[in-house]
């Protein structure tokens, strides 16, 4: 992860390693069609399969990732993938601001209403 991102804290926000990882959204349009919204996929798509996996390890062992997982899918009706896409957002943004803090990651910090 960051060899290919590099110095995490140097990041402004969670959504520039984002874009840097291709996982910001695009509008496929033109003229006046409108397409859907996509993932772009214009950066690193090692860090963006890197990002993927540990979402992917989050929400099998981390209780309050797969709580949140669970709550988009159960709930709010996403698809699964969708929901682990914002959920790698999340974590991005998660990353990014440990990095900043120069803190340990503690559950009650990063998800403050599951405490």
């Amino acid at each position: 992860m960051l060899g290919e991102a590099g110095d995490l804290s140097g990041y402004a926000h969670g959504n520039a390693l984002l874009r840097h990882a291709g996982l910001n959204l695009a509008e496929a349009s033109s003229g006046k069609w409108r397409g859907k919204m996509v993932l772009s996929k214009r950066g690193r798509p090692r860090l963006r399969r890197f990002l993927y996996l540990m979402t992917m390890c989050m929400v099998m062992t981390n209780p309050d990732v797969r709580a949140l997982h669970h709550y988009n899918v159960d709930v709010k009706k996403l698809k699964k993938m969708k929901s682990i896409m914002k959920l790698c957002g999340k974590v991005a943004r998660m990353l990014v601001g440990l990095a900043k803090s120069n803190e340990a990651y503690s559950s009650v910090k990063v998800f403050p209403l599951a405490a």
